[in-house]
């Protein structure tokens, strides 16, 4: 049996919260093209996670994870900070140079 790949594996979740593993089972069968959308905007973009969130129309919890499965796949770099709406200093984040023209 094959592995699955970034693209179909399910959503991570904290085993010892059962709202994390709720969270996680709910939103299931949306985590790959969620994934999708945030890697396709962050071709176009350098974004912090609040800019993804309002660009996609998503809260912040299910744009934050999908943006974070991506940088541990190494598809998603950190370029620099900026502020957020609130002042505060924010990464911002692209896609890798090496992975611009990829459909991963």
């Amino acid at each position: 049996m094959e592995a699955p790949t970034l693209w179909d594996a399910p959503p991570p979740f904290q085993a010892h919260s059962a709202t994390s593993r709720e969270a996680a089972k709910s939103i299931a069968g949306k985590t790959s093209s969620l994934r999708a959308q945030v890697f396709a905007l962050l071709k176009t973009e350098e974004l912090t996670d609040e800019e993804i969130a309002i660009r996609l129309n998503l809260a912040g919890n299910t744009a934050r994870p999908r943006r974070i499965e991506l940088v541990a796949s190494g598809l998603v770099v950190q370029v620099g900070t900026r502020k957020t709406a609130s002042g505060r200093s924010a990464a911002v984040w692209t896609v890798k140079p090496t992975n611009i023209g990829s459909n991963a």
